[in-house]
């Protein structure tokens, strides 16, 4: 296999060389063996919580290690059915969901109550299930885009699950709800000892502003992240970000000139760096998102994943642009990904 360095190629000095300046890697609480230990010991968490979050750095390639690689395939409900899987069929059964999961010594795979609670007597015990309790449908025509509850804590736990997993919309009408309806359910999954993690998006047209996408951008985001965290997020998942100065731009808010000036860069490991201190400086642990399926796949995914890693990040969530191709296609990506992480050479910035 190609070393981190072929695969990025002329990328690679500009990713792998950079040192940022913005804040230490002292400050941070970085992954590690011994993160459950060192950092999610000193939370109000349960033993039967740490004991699942252990669950889950345990498992897989990327077992012992601190980092997480983790399989989600919720975009049946989120991107519908017909548009995720049709280039794939056979994902139309959750069974092999779980099975590219399996082959690609992932920590863990994500996916909804019913694709999960399908096969859970015969794979609950075989790897971790982080069960989305929460989607947004496309059926209701004019769609909303509203993220409602599609299960409970409650049977998560009596499938086996290890976690349970969340979407909120933040910036939305409806992120008020959201936020009580979730806040409510961690605090009942925290308490059956499951452990939990927040997927942080971004949602209002107001953040498109003359012709730039700010749903991305690295304060915007991250403040996104920072609520997850208050939220009592064990993990949060936040897209790797594109831009900064959403606040300034949408001129909404509150912000600090010294956001810009001194604690990021234009440079997207320091854009990442500070989703990371908005995550309770590593508290609860980054992983970003890989993204839509596209020509260059392979490629992209390693380049989120140093980016992740070298900005203190905890992994890489990563769906479409590995079930979107034949499994063994799929399980390659995966474990390019988990290559980088389990790199030495690729350390923090």
């Amino acid at each position: 296999m190609a070393t981190t360095e072929e695969v990025l190629g002329r990328d690679a000095e500009y990713l792998l060389g950079h040192e940022s300046k913005t804040i230490s890697k002292e400050d941070l609480y970085v992954p590690g063996p011994d993160f459950v230990d060192r950092v999610y010991k000193s939370t109000d968490r349960s033993p039967q919580v740490l004991r699942n979050l252990q669950s889950l750095f345990d498992h897989g390639q990327l077992g012992g290690t601190g980092y997480l690689s983790i399989l989600p395939v919720d975009q049946g409900i989120e991107h519908s059915a017909g548009a995720s899987f049709a280039p794939n069929p056979i994902y139309f059964d959750p069974e092999n969901i779980v099975k590219l999961a399996i082959e690609s010594r992932c920590n863990a795979v994500a996916s909804t109550i019913g694709a999960l609670g399908s096969i859970a007597r015969d794979y609950a015990h075989k790897i971790p299930f982080i069960a989305k309790i929460n989607h947004n449908e496309l059926l209701t025509y004019p769609n909303t885009h509203d993220q409602i509850m599609f299960g409970s804590v409650d049977q998560a736990h009596k499938m086996g699950a290890a976690a349970v997993g969340a979407t909120i919309y933040f910036g939305s009408a409806e992120s008020g709800r959201q936020i009580q309806e979730v806040s409510k359910a961690f605090e009942r999954a925290h308490e059956l000892g499951l452990a939990t993690v927040l997927w942080a998006y971004l949602r209002n047209p107001g953040f498109d502003k003359d012709g730039t996408d700010y749903h991305t951008s690295s304060d915007l985001s991250s403040q996104a992240i920072h609520l997850s965290a208050s939220l009592q997020a064990d993990i949060v998942k936040q897209k790797l970000p594109t831009n900064n100065g959403g606040y300034t731009a949408v001129g909404f808010g509150k912000t600090h000139d010294k956001v810009y000036s001194d604690l990021t860069s234009d440079h997207p490991i320091d854009l990442t760096r500070y989703q990371v201190m908005n995550s309770f400086m590593g508290r609860a642990g980054l992983i970003n998102s890989g993204g839509g399926s596209a020509e260059n796949d392979f490629v992209e995914a390693v380049k989120t994943a140093v980016i992740n890693k070298r900005a203190g990040g905890m992994g890489l969530i990563m769906g479409r642009k590995a079930f979107q191709r034949p499994m063994k296609e799929g399980a390659e990506i995966i474990r390019a990904v988990q290559s980088v992480y389990a790199d030495e050479s690729v350390t923090l910035a």
